[in-house]
Formats: C-alpha cells, sequence, structure tokens
C-alpha cells in the first residue's frame, strides 16, 4: 500500500524524488497526512470549489481529497480510512490506472470521467453489505436524472443504464478489523464527458456517457455535487434503517426486473432464469426454469433479451 502511495504522490510533481525516497522511512499516521495534503489541489477539471460552492450536504463531501492520477480512488480511500479520514471524506481523481470492478475486472477510467470514492462508517452487520450498493445506485440514477436524462436504470448489483448501454459502475468494499465493518468504501465510476470511441473496441458498443445522452458536455463538479446531495439523502435512510423506502426507489429503476438472465454464481453451474423482484436483503428473484425460486446473493446476471 505505501509503494502505491509514493506512486501517487510522484505522479502529482508535487515532491522531488529526494524527498519521496525519504518519505519511505516516516511514520505511517504522518504519511496519510501527507497524502490529505497533496489532495487538497485542484486538478484540470476537478475543483473542490465548484463542487463545494452549493453542495447542500451535513457530512458527505465536507473533506475531499482530489488527485490528477491513481492506480483507485478506492485504494487512496482505503489507506485513509485506516488512518483516520472522516465520515463521508470523498476521493477523486482525473483518472485511474488500474481501476478494478466487481471480481477484478478491469474498469477504463480515463480523462473526462466522474471516478471517486466515499468512506461511510455505517453501524452495520455484513449481511447488509448489497444494500449500500443498491442504495448507492439509486443516488448515481437520481444524479444523472438531474442532468435532464430521464432513462437511467439499475442493473443488479451494481451498474447504472441509459438505453441499454452502461454508463456507471460501483465498486462496494469493506474494511474490517477484528471480524467487524471498521468503514465501507463505495467506488463510483461514471462515463461523463469521455468520447465512446476512445474506448476499446470491445466495450464500445454497450457503453454510453452523459454526454452522448445529453448532446452535450456536462460539468464534472455538478455531476459529482449532484452525486454527492443524493447519495447524503439516501444514506440517511439507510442509517434510519428505511430499507424498504430504498428498495422502491430502486425497483421503480430497475433494469433487471423483467429480464431473462443467465444466472452465474461462484462454484454452481450456470443457468436460465426470469427476474422476478428484489429481496429486502438485496438478494436478486429470479425463477429457474423449472418454476422454483432462487435467490441471488453474489455474482452475475448476463441479461439474454
Amino acid at each position: 500500500m505505501k509503494d502505491e502511495i509514493l506512486t501517487l504522490l510522484k505522479k502529482e510533481k508535487k515532491l522531488a524524488q529526494e524527498t519521496i525516497d525519504e518519505l519511505k522511512d516516516i511514520e505511517i499516521h504522518d504519511f496519510a497526512k501527507l497524502v490529505e495534503e497533496v489532495g487538497k489541489s485542484d486538478t484540470e477539471h476537478i475543483k473542490a470549489s465548484e463542487i463545494s460552492k452549493d453542495l447542500n450536504t451535513e457530512w458527505v463531501g465536507k473533506n475531499l481529497f482530489i488527485f490528477n492520477e491513481v492506480k483507485s480512488t478506492n485504494t487512496v480511500a482505503k489507506f485513509l480510512a485506516t488512518n483516520g479520514a472522516e465520515n463521508g471524506t470523498v476521493i477523486i481523481s482525473e483518472k485511474q490506472t488500474d481501476a478494478r470492478g466487481r471480481s477484478g475486472k478491469a474498469w477504463e477510467s480515463p480523462e473526462g470521467g466522474v471516478w471517486l470514492s466515499v468512506i461511510v462508517t455505517p453501524n452495520v452487520h455484513y449481511s447488509k453489505l448489497p444494500l449500500i450498493t443498491l442504495a448507492t445506485g439509486v443516488a448515481v440514477a437520481k444524479a444523472i436524472e438531474r442532468t435532464g436524462i430521464t432513462s437511467a436504470e439499475i442493473k443488479w448489483p451494481n451498474d447504472i443504464m441509459i438505453h441499454d448501454k452502461k454508463v456507471c459502475g460501483i465498486l462496494t468494499e469493506a474494511v474490517t478489523q477484528y471480524n467487524s465493518i471498521e468503514n465501507v468504501i463505495i467506488g463510483v465510476g461514471i462515463d461523463a464527458n469521455i468520447d465512446v470511441n476512445d474506448f476499446p473496441e470491445e466495450l464500445k458498443n454497450g457503453t454510453t456517457t452523459i454526454a452522448e445522452e445529453l448532446g452535450r458536455k456536462e460539468d464534472e463538479n455538478v455531476l459529482i455535487r449532484y452525486f454527492l446531495e443524493e447519495f447524503e439523502k439516501i444514506a440517511i435512510q439507510f442509517n434510519n434503517e428505511e430499507y424498504e423506502a430504498i428498495l422502491k426507489e430502486w425497483r421503480k429503476r430497475s433494469y433487471s426486473i423483467g429480464k431473462i438472465v443467465e444466472v452465474r454464481e461462484p462454484f454452481n453451474k450456470n443457468y436460465d432464469a426470469y427476474v422476478v423482484g428484489i429481496g429486502k436483503e438485496g438478494a436478486l428473484i429470479v425463477e429457474k426454469i423449472d418454476g422454483t425460486l432462487e435467490k441471488v446473493i453474489s455474482g452475475e446476471c448476463i441479461i439474454k433479451n
């Protein structure tokens, strides 16, 4: 972890190589403070003042750390979370060089996107982690709706779709200690103002961007502000255990319900099924060919129609 953070500092070009070499021996807590200091500078497109000036939140995004380039905002967030970062701290980067989605899949993160992670400290059991991902999906969809796009849908468990194409992915990771959850890191990647033609060939047909859908670019700072505001609203609901209200909003925007899918679960054979709904714990409810109902807790559901 420390080597990765040193690489971050080097790429930010805020410190000389000689200074970076000396940092290898400093205490980890002081090291975290240095990373926070480096993250207080704006980048070409992401400006803390632009995000904060009209930000209507109580605790989400009050601490913003912005970088030009990191391997993964989730990695930086985990590092800061284990070294005292406050609840609601947000890490943003112009681009990511080694971002990962669910199951370790690579996530393209060039300039022009919104790549961020939120540190939260919910007092929850492991069983509630899937609901955090679903709640974040609702927050992203609502943020996108505020740009004027009315067709954002949520594909279980962690993708946002517009007109059958992916525009956003979500990755939720728990930071644990002594068998308890200390923090939850929520990574969000939105294809905002990227040119679809810049994506690898295998991703072009299944990917869209906010700019593509709007016919114009959307200010990334405004989009981040929209998300942070919607995230705090739904986080308050989550903390108040208003899970059914969250699921109601998710169902209204569901891309998965009513579709035939191929279910791919770890250690199980793949099978086709019809998506019936979502359970109160966040599992997808599917009906198999033989009429039996199954709960899909992890894995993938590949849309077949």
